[in-house]
């Protein structure tokens, strides 16, 4: 990790073959100009494809939310594949939604891949894994021990998630939270915006009901908890063997950021078979 990959000259960065990355399309606002690589000034994507134009790698994988495909109706994708086609000279097949539940994860996770070889390779024929419907369901992930009270929500926060349903609802609404079975697959993990309540579970192992952190009220009598940060990993494909050495704040956030690991896998497999 260098830092900040704005404050980095394109030119001091090591060769490479490959070029992995994310980015994301909030900061996009397009005049709609000429539709390419001056258009993406200001976003993080022309860091990426300053590099790119800079280092020429062999081929590269980007990966980002199913929302780019709309994001400002079609013109952002437009700009970024303009980009990468015409003004870097990449070949770059259609980009792909691929989900991390077709891919032995029980996760119902939706991101665009965009993949591109550079021209001189005459590679023309990529084709992106489709994968499976996964079988494993929470109950495949969950913590084989009790977990710390620290995890269960107060009844007062219990509550107050019911109220707020109840009032999006009326309205006709949906509201994030959402308690799971054991045999369902999770929602998509992500970073705030009620990402660990819509992944709620009823785990009925506690036996010490002593809140282990300040919170209102007492700790729920139904045993409807968070999903631990080693859960999440695990519903991100991590091996066991990876080591969470931050906080649970940073270990959510972290996790939430992260792409399915098997999806990312399957598609490098497919890369380096056509290199």
């Amino acid at each position: 990790p260098y830092g900040d990959i704005t404050q980095i000259e394109p030119c001091s960065i090591n060769e490479h073959d490959i070029l992995t990355g994310g980015f994301p399309c909030q900061a996009f606002s397009i005049a709609g100009k000429r539709g390419g690589f001056q258009d993406t000034r200001g976003t993080l994507f022309f860091n990426v494809a300053s590099i790119i134009k800079e280092k020429k790698p062999k081929a590269f994988l980007l990966e980002n939310v199913k929302g780019l495909v709309s994001h400002d109706r079609g013109k952002t994708l437009k700009v970024i594949l303009n980009t990468l086609r015409d003004d870097l000279g990449y070949y770059v097949p259609d980009p792909q939604i691929l989900n991390a539940k077709n891919f032995d994860l029980p996760q119902n996770r939706e991101r665009i891949y965009i993949v591109g070889f550079r021209q001189d390779l005459n590679i023309r024929d990529f084709e992106y894994p489709t994968g499976k419907l996964t079988k494993k369901t929470i109950k495949d992930i969950i913590e084989e021990n009790e977990v710390s009270p620290k995890y269960y929500l107060s009844d007062t926060y219990l509550n107050t998630l019911r109220n707020h349903k109840a009032r999006h609802a009326s309205k006709g609404n949906g509201f994030g939270y959402k308690i799971l079975s054991k045999d369902e697959i999770a929602n998509a993990i992500v970073v705030g915006g009620m990402g660990r309540e819509r992944n709620l579970v009823i785990d009925k192992r506690l036996t010490n009901f002593k809140p282990v952190t300040n919170i209102k009220g007492k700790i729920n009598d139904e045993y409807v908890r968070k999903m631990t940060p080693r859960e999440w990993a695990r519903l991100q494909g991590f091996p066991e063997s990876f080591k969470i050495v931050v906080s649970d704040t940073q270990a959510y956030k972290q996790f939430g950021n992260s792409v399915a690991v098997p999806v990312v896998e399957a598609i490098a497999k497919n890369i380096i078979g056509k290199l």
